[in-house]
């Protein structure tokens, strides 16, 4: 009894395989696990037009077969016929995707020098004739020098032109097809061939096509796209100030008006103080930086549903190689922008180990929304509002810098890692370029929503709890006549203790106060001072002032600035740290990670102190 014939379904992701093959194998599938891995192995039965049965099988999706995770190991293994027990296909199809054809033809390129019987499902025409995009399947068969057939696999159109393609290059199984001249070329080569292929293929495109092209060319240019990256960050952090501050001094006056009825209507004692020196005071003035957290997330949500965000990565790809990290590090890292935490968990896609545990020990340097409402309290109080040119705002450019020396600490300490704890070799990245689109207001609207609630409930949570239990530890025992309030107190006790440890770079007694409890969540350094200043204050007219002027009598410069380096390198919270454990499986590298990032925040805080103070700032 001769072997049954096999045929393999190959392409990069996204390109619809799965859904051809369940076009051509219908119910008749089976699934299981590939021996000795976990990747998923799907199998089924279709038919050639001459009644002959063929097994086909779905490989992963894959971009090359040099291997650079699980899944596409096991591609290159089949289709090489190195797996054990797992026959050696017979027929390659390829699957292209019709609307992103010059990526597609890359790997295709280096399939069909494999010299084995080659079919080319173009699939999803469909989808890119509705783009404006005509092709011409002759013309990239003879550029491949390979059947190639146009497919829309969810309407089962062009099977049976696929099939019979199939059993035509099944006929060829068996010989010996490197007879015929296969050119090898290098992936740059493979890439430029592509463009050409592709560009001969299509007929004619629409001008929104012809437009995004020309778009790409711009925003994914080695040289020009840094730069343009850069500058709508900076227009970002921008916005976010200047757009912003009537919000936010609206939220204020409004906090500062209900601290002001309390004290005018309840009598003076402990459930007044509870109510406007723990609950207006701290949860208070975390609420007010509540439009500078909306404006920067619509930001980043536009950039998101409009595909540009993609394109970000692409370009920051070289970037990520040259201290040593993948490529496939950028989407976990930009993650952390928002939160550390999902950012950490999204390590799970990074196959390479070493990789990967890189990216989880630096993504606490990414600037996380949790430390805007500190950034925005201390450049309230201490940048003037002032421009320094055309649409330049002072405080905007500073909180653009720290967002860039939190980028900067990260490559740094990467690179480090990389030649040291974590050596090891980057892997190769590929993704998948979105369309362009215009960002659908609803979802916007919900996704802004959605992270303001976010916001809320943790002012409402965590930061309400953690203000609570201070200014318990702050009110009591009394102080004496002529005695700080903070000082007395068993939270000024203990602040006393870390005080001479950050006194050396120009931390104060409140600030000593306030690292404490930030460790439960970064927007709690700005209730917990809130909260210290209002317990302190002799005078109610002082107490319902903001948060901002009692910084500023108080406060130096040079301290301010301190402050800031101090949070750009700290630890995150408690969360996060639990999260590094988890996905780490111990506490060497948590507790590796609180050690270094702590060392960084304390040598750069005390750096940035005492440069200012020598500048006679």
């Amino acid at each position: 009894m001769s072997r049954q014939l096999t045929a393999a379904l190959v392409g990069n992701p996204n390109s619809g395989k799965s859904a051809l093959f369940n076009a051509l194998t219908g119910a008749r599938q089976k699934i299981a696990n590939y021996p000795g891995v976990t990747v998923e192995r799907k199998a089924g039965r279709m038919y050639l037009p001459s009644g002959e049965p063929v097994e086909l099988v779905d490989l992963p999706g894959s971009y090359a077969l040099d291997a650079a995770s699980p899944d596409e190991e096991v591609t290159r293994r089949v289709v090489l016929g190195e797996f054990p027990g797992e026959a050696k296909p017979d027929v390659l199809i390829i699957v292209l995707d019709a609307a992103n054809l010059e990526q597609h033809l890359v790997f295709a390129q280096e399939l069909i020098e494999l010299g084995r019987p080659v079919v080319v499902a173009l699939n999803m025409i469909d989808l890119a004739e509705r783009d404006g995009i005509v092709l011409d399947p002759a013309a990239l068969s003879q550029s491949l020098g390979v059947p190639v057939v146009p497919t829309v696999a969810v309407r089962k159109r062009g099977l049976d032109a696929l099939l019979e393609a199939v059993g035509q290059a099944e006929s060829l199984a068996g010989k010996d097809m490197r007879s015929q001249p296969h050119q090898h070329l290098t992936l740059q080569e493979r890439r430029l061939a592509a463009r050409h292929m592709a560009g001969g293929a299509i007929l004619s495109e629409s001008g929104v096509h012809r437009l995004h092209a020309s778009l790409d060319k711009a925003l994914l240019h080695p040289w020009l796209g840094p730069p343009i990256l850069f500058a709508l960050l900076f227009v970002i952090f921008q916005a976010v100030f200047a757009w912003a501050t009537p919000f936010a001094d609206a939220l204020d006056g409004g906090v500062s008006a209900l601290i002001d009825f309390t004290n005018q209507n309840m009598p003076a004692g402990i459930v007044r103080d509870f109510l406007t020196q723990g609950v207006l005071s701290g949860v208070g003035s975390v609420v007010v930086f509540l439009p500078q957290i909306v404006i920067l997330f619509a930001f980043i949500l536009v950039m998101e549903q409009s595909g540009y965000m993609a394109r970000a990565a692409f370009i920051m790809d070289r970037l990520m190689a040259s201290v040593g990290l993948s490529g496939r590090s950028f989407i976990p890292l930009l993650s952390s922008f928002a939160c550390a935490i999902p950012g950490i968990m999204a390590t799970r896609a990074i196959a390479d180990p070493k990789d990967r545990l890189t990216t989880i020990l630096i993504a606490p340097l990414m600037t996380c929304s949790a430390r805007l409402p500190v950034y925005a309290v201390i450049i309230g109080a201490f940048i003037p509002a002032t421009t320094i040119g055309w649409g330049i705002g002072l405080q905007g450019l500073v909180l653009f810098s720290l967002y860039v020396a939190g980028i900067i600490g990260a490559m740094v300490a990467a690179l480090v890692l990389r030649r040291t704890v974590t050596k090891g070799s980057a892997s190769g990245f590929i993704m998948e370029l979105p369309k362009y689109q215009w960002p659908p207001l609803r979802d916007l609207a919900i996704g802004l929503w959605q992270r303001a609630w976010v916001f809320l409930r943790r002012a409402g949570t965590i930061i309400f709890t953690v203000t609570v239990v201070l200014w318990v530890l702050l009110s009591f025992p009394k102080a004496e006549p002529g005695e700080s309030q903070s000082e007395a107190s068993i939270a000024g006790h203990i602040a006393s203790g870390l005080e001479v440890i950050v006194r050396p770079i120009g931390f104060n007694h409140e600030i000593a106060l306030s690292l404490i409890p930030a460790m439960a969540a970064r927007e709690v350094a700005v209730a917990s001072l809130a909260t210290t200043y209002a317990v302190d204050a002799e005078d109610e007219d002082v107490a319902a002032q903001g948060l901002i002027p009692k910084l500023q009598n108080s406060w130096t410069l040079p301290t301010a600035l301190a402050f800031l380096a101090w949070f750009v390198f700290a630890p995150q919270c408690l969360s996060t740290i639990a999260v590094a454990r988890r996905e780490t499986n111990g506490w060497k590298w948590p507790l590796f990670m609180l050690g270094y990032l702590f060392a960084l925040a304390y040598v750069f805080a005390g750096i940035t102190y005492w440069l200012a103070v020598a500048a006679g700032l």
